[in-house]
């Protein structure tokens, strides 16, 4: 009896495990196949927000570059050339 409670004890969470993938596997499946567009269009609102940020950000690197600190410490990312 004692050898069955071990080995009930040492399969329950491989199997809860596996049930959990298998549930949430299953949610995906269902939550891909709305009509609802993959990647919604950014409001005009908030495209205008990131214009100002990156504007910011570009602000504040060329202060850096001026004021004679290593440019580098502000990583260069693609969003921000543009």
């Amino acid at each position: 009896m004692t050898q069955t409670l071990y080995t009930l004890a040492l399969l329950a969470c491989p199997v809860g495990m596996g049930l959990m993938m298998w549930f949430m596997m299953r949610g995906m499946k269902h939550g891909n196949e709305s009509d609802a567009p993959s990647s919604p269009s950014p409001s005009p609102a908030a495209d205008a927000e990131l214009t100002k940020l990156r504007a910011e950000v570009d602000q504040l690197r060329a202060g850096q570059r001026d004021s004679g600190q290593n440019p580098s410490a502000l990583p260069a990312t693609e969003a921000g050339s543009r």
